[in-house]
């Protein structure tokens, strides 16, 4: 059997056409289909504004230099990939580590006791992990109560919704995140996006994500003003044809992972010492399907599992090593944060394969190769 990696792309005949029509036209780089990307976008997830980078770490980049100043301190979750934290060191400000729930978010009532012991934190970002979003109404109470910034990391979770709230409308945050890898729910290749609901923040990336250029309609039409130090963060047209076709697509690409979800549910309700990350919730983008193994209970380590799941082809994965305990974070002082549920939570987690083209008998081919090992 061909290798069964945990996420992958699907891209159909009609993603292709709209490519090759893009690349027929006289756009390659920044042209309609950028600004067409965008609109679709804001009406999915509901935000008023929407920019469209080169990938979700420059979206993070962008977000933090508009949202943080020097120093800042900066709430964050430990169970992430390393650009959520990376982009808050990229503007020289200080992640805060605060420890995860059982379901992988990070507690928001710890960060709570940390805003009342510490009034000089500035801002929470708060990650939707495996496509599950954070609790909204906390989220707004933090905000309205500590008057802190927000943002959303939504890189696993376009799609996804709390109490009707989409991911990426800015109900309670100032800024959202996305990332469009070809792991993720929709894809166009490498890119991200950032959504607000502020005009000033908006316009600020806008001329961010252009070398911090801007133009005015009282200027020569030859002449432009840098006025910030930003970045070629653009994505191209042929990128956004691919995305507005991909985001058509999106509720029937969720409606099969949650299909996938609840089989992989059904099938773990019948063993011992092994349980999914939360039980099903139709509210979560299902980005990652994760189990929680205690290997305390089983013959096999982590590891051998590991191991030998990939020597059967079946492309198993960890989300996340606890990014304060890398060897470059604990060089600046992190690692010895108390953080038992991260702790635990990374002895015990394993991410199987879920993808809308997954077939049945990959699935089974999953859990009874998992079964066969943890149960010998």
């Amino acid at each position: 059997m061909n290798i069964v990696n945990y996420g992958k792309q699907t891209i159909l005949k009609d993603d292709i056409s709209v490519v090759e029509k893009v690349l027929e036209s006289d756009f390659l780089t920044t042209g309609p289909k950028v600004q067409e990307f965008e609109f679709a976008l804001c009406k999915y997830t509901g935000a008023k504004y929407c920019v469209v980078v080169s990938n979700g770490t420059a979206a993070l980049h962008l977000s933090s230099m508009v949202l943080l100043n020097k120093n800042d301190k900066v709430l964050t979750t430990p169970n992430s990939f390393l650009a959520t934290s990376n982009s808050i060191l990229y503007v020289e400000a200080k992640p805060i580590f605060v420890d995860i729930k059982e379901d992988g978010n990070i507690d928001l009532e710890l960060c709570e006791e940390e805003l009342k012991k510490d009034s000089s934190i500035k801002a929470i970002y708060a990650v939707h992990f495996s496509g599950n979003p954070v609790n909204q109404e906390k989220l707004e109470y933090l905000k309205k109560t500590y008057d802190i910034k927000i943002l959303e990391d939504c890189a696993h979770s376009l799609g996804a919704s709390f109490n009707e709230i989409k991911a990426g409308s800015c109900k309670n945050s100032d800024i959202s995140i996305f990332s469009f890898h070809p792991v993720k729910n929709i894809t166009t290749g490498e890119g991200g996006a950032i959504t607000t609901n502020s005009k000033e923040i908006y316009e600020k990336l806008l001329s961010l994500r252009n070398h911090g250029i801007i133009k005015t309609q009282t200027m020569k039409p030859w002449e432009y003003e840098m006025q910030d130090l930003g970045f070629n963060y653009r994505l191209t047209d042929i990128q956004c044809a691919l995305g507005i076709s991909q985001l058509k697509k999106l509720d029937n690409f969720l409606e099969k992972r949650y299909t996938i979800s609840k089989r992989y549910d059904k099938f773990f309700e019948k063993l011992e010492n092994i349980k999914p990350l939360y039980p099903f919730r139709k509210e979560s983008a299902y980005h990652l399907y994760i189990v929680r193994v205690d290997f305390r209970k089983f013959s096999i380590s982590k590891e051998e599992l590991f191991n030998k799941l990939r020597d059967k082809n079946i492309g198993i994965q960890l989300h996340y090593m606890p990014i304060n305990k890398q060897p470059f974070y604990k060089s600046l002082g992190y690692g010895d944060e108390y953080t038992p549920q991260m702790d635990r939570y990374y002895e015990e987690a394993l991410s199987l394969p879920i993808f809308p083209s997954l077939s049945e008998e990959k699935q089974n081919y999953v859990i009874n190769s998992l079964k066969g090992l943890l149960y010998a």
